[in-house]
């Protein structure tokens, strides 16, 4: 067994939580509450944009070269890409911008920023992974349940289950594997580590949006 199918099963639990949230459920047969949407999708731009550096950033440091190219193309994409979903749906739905980063993406922003800064690439690109492999998860489980006609959410859930995502997040996992397998137990362990955060802190970046959680 290599090191994301050990990572994986070690995590469901969460990924099992995400699904069964009341936000996926909702999402899924399109009765979310547009305010929870609306502030979802703005505080996901924030994000994203974090994210994307991040990705670049790892991709710097990478010494395989057809691994740095896949990691700048990660940034690209995120930055270029799922930017202007966001974008039709700031159009669309008529949502405000949003400069202020709550406390959940915050809070996520900085563990990405810090890992990546602070910690071996190996533990920087666990760290990015959930973000990949969790979200292409829930996008195949949603369009696996029967699908609600007219759903206002129907362009986010049939980017994150279509195919051309499913082919970055197979080359993510991938390389990580790749990298679990040629560093040190010690690294390894504090990958499952950075994983594991990060998959948490997806399932309270969906809650946080469910119950509009702000700063006090």
């Amino acid at each position: 067994m290599n090191w994301s199918e050990k990572v994986w099963n070690s995590t469901e639990r969460i990924y099992n939580d995400i699904i069964n949230m009341s936000f996926i459920e909702e999402l899924s047969n399109g009765t979310l509450d547009k305010s929870k949407f609306h502030f979802y999708i703005g505080q996901d731009a924030l994000y994203l944009e974090h994210f994307g550096k991040a990705l670049a950033l790892i991709g710097s440091k990478l010494h395989n070269k057809a691994d740095a190219l896949a990691y700048m193309r990660f940034a690209e994409s995120t930055i270029v890409v799922e930017n202007a979903l966001h974008e039709s749906f700031f159009k669309e739905m008529g949502i405000p911008d949003q400069n202020i980063l709550q406390p959940a993406c915050h809070h996520y922003i900085h563990f990405l920023r810090s890992t990546v800064a602070f910690e071996p690439v190996e533990v920087a690109m666990a760290a990015t992974l959930p973000c990949f492999w969790i979200y292409k998860k829930v996008g195949d489980y949603i369009l696996s349940l029967p699908q609600t006609p007219n759903n206002d959410y129907q362009s986010w859930i049939d980017t994150y289950g279509g195919d051309d995502f499913a082919t970055a997040v197979k080359t993510a996992i991938e390389i990580c594997d790749r990298a679990a397998e040629n560093t040190t137990p010690e690294i390894r362990t504090r990958m499952n580590e950075a994983y594991a955060t990060a998959s948490q802190l997806e399932f309270q970046f969906w809650q946080a949006a469910y119950d509009l959680k702000v700063w006090k």
